[in-house]
């Protein structure tokens, strides 16, 4: 399983969550919500310092990862994020 982000999506989380060189985002299953992987689930953020990271990658100075317990969710894909300019946010693909 692999975890990739785009600079334009690294961009977009640091312009849109006022982060600095040094801070984290995390991705984490919540229950509810829509347009996940699995019905009934989906993903969340927060600025949360890792605890035991599954996958993580840096760029831009900021760290984004997501936790061994929310691993599970991803069932060995990969996930990428990617800016989408059309629509000024970011975009999940998990494949």
């Amino acid at each position: 399983m692999e975890m990739s982000i785009t600079q334009p999506a690294a961009k977009w989380y640091i312009d849109e969550m006022d982060l600095k060189e040094g801070d984290f985002v995390r991705f984490y299953v919540r229950y509810g919500g829509f347009g996940g992987r699995i019905s009934g689930f989906s993903l969340a953020i927060s600025n949360a310092e890792p605890n035991n990271p599954a996958i993580k990658t840096e760029l831009l100075g900021v760290t984004f990862y997501v936790e061994n317990s929310d691993i599970w969710y991803f069932d060995g894909l990969d996930f990428h994020i990617k800016y989408t300019r059309k629509y000024d946010e970011v975009d999940y693909v998990i494949e």
